[in-house]
């Protein structure tokens, strides 16, 4: 993070057109690598370490216009003892002012999304990633288990826009995991947009996810003009973002993060 960006983090407790065509783009951006995303921000807990990652292509932007990005996302739990973790509940992204989220114009995924939304909602792909999640029931060995994940496009309510995270875990635990992620505008000095993640209770509350790895990004037409899912500017060289991570026993840990970009024209 040397190359202009600092972190600031700390960890307390407190009660209480369709995907497929794009994919050859998106795959170029994941040779590539993504700007800013070297380094993962490291977050030490007592027995936790939360690592997470962000980071954007491409790195030059304009000064003044959205440019299209794809936005990777990534995050690992693990415990200092071995022990399992506790599970994410929650995950809280405010993102710079400068960027921004458009849906409009791409399919939305009505069907019930727990059960094959593959089947019923291909157009409405955003985004495609991996997660494991690591199983542990009483007195038996912790399973790890490695699924697909598929980001969905829920469509916009209110000034809130929705997108799922899903997961399909098989054999020997069978069960779809679902994160809704409702995103909205905020006016929060440098932050301009909010994205909360809500993770459901995996395995009866035995599952925790340990990490993940997520891209977004989709080209699409809407109203005779191209567009993109995701677009950032870069006026005075840096991209500002600031997340908490909140866990079931109650830990949560807060950081921000600056990354640097070329502004352009």
């Amino acid at each position: 993070m040397e190359r202009g960006g600092t972190i600031r983090g700390k960890g307390k407790h407190k009660k209480g057109a369709t995907f497929a065509a794009a994919l050859g783009v998106l795959t170029a951006f994941v040779l590539t690598g993504f700007a800013g995303a070297e380094k993962p921000v490291i977050i030490p807990i007592p027995n936790i370490e939360f690592t997470f990652n962000a980071g954007f292509s491409p790195l030059t932007l304009s000064k003044t216009k959205p440019t299209p990005i794809a936005l990777n996302l990534s995050g690992q739990v693990k415990t200092a003892d071995g022990t399992p973790p506790p599970a994410l509940r929650e995950f809280i992204l405010d993102a710079d002012r400068n960027s921004a989220i458009n849906v409009r114009g791409i399919p939305v995924c009505r069907p019930t999304i727990e059960t094959h939304p593959m089947e019923y909602c291909p157009d409405a792909i955003v985004g495609k990633g991996t997660m494991e999640v690591e199983v542990a029931f009483p007195e038996q060995t912790p399973i790890l288990l490695k699924s697909a994940l598929t980001i969905f496009n829920r469509g916009v309510k209110q000034g809130v826009t929705t997108l799922l995270f899903h997961v399909l875990l098989k054999n020997p635990v069978s069960a779809a995991v679902v994160t809704t992620v409702k995103i909205k505008k905020i006016q929060k000095g440098r932050f301009g947009t909010e994205a909360i993640f809500s993770l459901p209770v995996i395995a009866g509350g035995n599952g925790s996810v340990t990490s993940f790895n997520a891209t977004l990004f989709r080209r699409f037409s809407y109203k005779g003009k191209r567009t993109s899912l995701l677009t950032l500017k870069c006026p005075d060289g840096k991209i500002r973002a600031r997340s908490e991570a909140i866990f079931s026993d109650g830990t949560h840990t807060q950081n921000e993060v600056l990354r640097p970009c070329i502004p352009k024209g």
